[in-house]
């Protein structure tokens, strides 16, 4: 056999090998509340990095159809596998049917990012309790629906990667008036925490990405619900007059002009990118510096000695039963 043929052989075993290598690096992806905002942006930033990625969204066909279109549209332009699929966080069975939709069509998902969230603005004191657990259910037991939904296939698989979307306010600078979704946000943190020590053991990930406070380019503050209640509210604006606006406006004085949200999606692709086992806990993305990073580290710090302490400390790295993730 001549040194051609052999040289042909070789190039097509590595091209086989290459192809091997990039299906294994292709993941199939859940993001939620990905019609707008950082879930828009971050399913077309990983779809563009060659995965599968399904944007969930609630009402695909109402009120977001021209979304589910826009997706399509992007899908096509860039070639990319970019999807829709109908999943309100704030249903079980919508949730359940997304997650069976994923698995039928691909296989999947390798990958959940929890994103879906709601904030609201306005003096704490106006908000009913039913109003501040509206707030709860949206960005706390919508996670806990679709993990409910897909940790069975995650756990069975044997690998996996949770992705929770928190924010600086946890640990970090905490203006007034955004009480109900700061509250919302450490509780969805502190569950997350939770499950990385309890999926450990199947093998299943988890980064927690910490986005600060983005003013533009997101419509958080222009889509975000007020207290329906309004009979306390002039007591609050004798003594503190315009104070929301003063909020939006010395946050966004903070923010470099150069900080754009799509450092958010970059960061979702990172992590996703990371071999598994090699992938970071917490990742902030915060251009203010408003201290998260600064007490987490303290904090996960912490958490990680004391599981030491307590002869759990297998539970602060994962390892895959089966394949990878």
């Amino acid at each position: 056999m001549d040194s051609g043929t052999d040289s042909v052989k070789e190039s097509v075993k590595e091209s086989v090998a290459n192809s091997a290598r990039d299906a294994a690096a292709r993941k199939t992806i859940v993001i939620t509340g990905a019609g707008s905002g950082f879930g828009a942006l971050s399913a077309r930033a990983l779809a563009r990095a060659g995965h599968t990625v399904y944007a969930a969204m609630r009402d695909t066909g109402g009120r977001n159809a021209a979304r589910v279109a826009e997706a399509e549209a992007y899908a096509a332009e860039h070639a990319v596998d970019l999807r829709t699929v109908e999943l309100d966080v704030l249903s079980q069975e919508s949730a359940d049917a997304a997650i069976a939709t994923v698995l039928a069509e691909a296989g999947g998902p390798d990958v959940l990012v929890h994103n879906a969230g709601h904030m609201v603005t306005g003096p704490t004191e106006a908000f009913t309790p039913a109003e501040l657990a509206a707030v709860y259910d949206t960005n706390v037991l919508g996670t806990q629906r679709v993990n409910r939904a897909a940790l069975p296939h995650l756990r069975a698989q044997g690998h996996g990667l949770l992705l929770w979307v928190g924010s600086t306010s946890t640990r970090g600078g905490t203006p007034p008036y955004l009480a109900p979704y700061f509250a919302a946000k450490a509780a969805m943190d502190a569950l997350a925490v939770s499950y990385a020590a309890e999926l450990a053991r199947f093998g299943i990930e988890t980064t927690i990405v910490v986005p600060g406070a983005f003013t533009s380019g997101t419509n958080h503050f222009a889509s975000g619900g007020h207290p329906s209640e309004q009979t306390v509210l002039p007591a609050y604006e004798e003594h503190y007059a315009g104070l929301m606006d003063q909020v939006a406006g010395r946050l966004a004085a903070l923010t470099p002009p150069d900080a754009d949200v799509s450092l958010v999606a970059d960061a979702l692709v990172d992590v996703v990118d990371t071999p598994y086992g090699k992938r970071p806990f917490r990742v902030h993305v915060d251009p203010a510096d408003d201290g998260s990073q600064e007490v987490s580290l303290v904090a996960d710090r912490v958490r990680a000695e004391f599981l030491t302490r307590i002869g759990l400390a297998d539970l602060l790295s994962p390892v895959a039963r089966k394949g990878t993730a």
